[in-house]
C-alpha cells in the first residue's frame, strides 16, 4: 500500500512515516477472505487518515489528510472492484457511509462495523445489523455477527488493534 501510494504521487510519498515508524500489522483483514485483505486494509488506512492515527502516513495538514484519506478509500475500493464482486463493493459503500455517520454523531460502533464488514464482506448478511447501528446507534448486532463469522479471539484482537488507532 505504501509503495503503491508513493509511486503514484510525490505528495503521498512525502506523507509516509519513516519506515521504522510504520506499523504494518493488519487490523481487520484477518477476519475475512484473503482476497479482500489489501483492499480492506487500504480503506481502513484511509479511515485512519480521516478519523484516527494512521499506521503508514502522517499528512502535514488537514487538506492533505482529506485528499490522502479519499485517495486510500478509492484505491482500496478499486482493488476490491477488480475482483468483480458487486456485493463486496456495496458492503464497502455501506461501511464508509456508516462510519461517517458514526463519527459525525460521535457515537460508538465503528469497531464492530469494521469487524462485521471484514468478516462477512460480500455475503449480503449485514443489513439488519447495520440498520440497528444506523437507526439506533446499536453496534451489538454487528459485533455478534463478526464473532459468529470469525470467532471471539480474532474479533477481540481486531477490536483491540482498532482501539489503539482510534482518535
Amino acid at each position: 500500500m505504501a509503495v503503491d501510494a508513493a509511486a503514484e504521487s510525490t505528495l503521498w510519498a512525502d506523507c509516509l512515516l519513516p519506515e521504522a515508524d510504520r506499523e504494518s500489522t493488519p487490523v481487520f483483514s484477518p477476519l475475512g477472505a484473503a482476497r479482500y485483505a489489501l483492499g480492506l486494509e487500504t480503506i481502513y488506512e484511509g479511515y485512519l487518515v480521516h478519523y484516527g492515527r494512521p499506521r503508514l502516513f502522517a499528512p502535514p495538514d488537514d487538506d492533505t489528510a482529506l485528499l490522502l484519506g479519499d485517495y486510500l478509500y478509492a484505491h482500496g475500493v478499486a482493488r476490491i472492484s477488480a475482483l468483480h464482486e458487486v456485493a463486496a463493493v456495496a458492503d464497502l459503500a455501506e461501511l464508509i457511509s456508516l462510519c461517517s455517520q458514526v463519527r459525525a454523531e460521535e457515537t460508538d460502533g465503528d469497531g464492530p462495523l469494521w469487524a462485521a464488514t471484514a468478516a462477512l464482506l460480500g455475503r449480503g448478511m449485514l443489513e439488519q445489523a447495520r440498520t440497528a447501528l444506523r437507526l439506533h446507534s446499536e453496534p451489538a448486532p454487528l459485533e455478534a455477527a463478526a464473532r459468529a463469522a470469525a470467532g471471539d479471539e480474532a474479533v477481540d484482537a481486531a477490536l483491540a488493534g482498532h482501539a489503539t488507532r482510534r482518535a
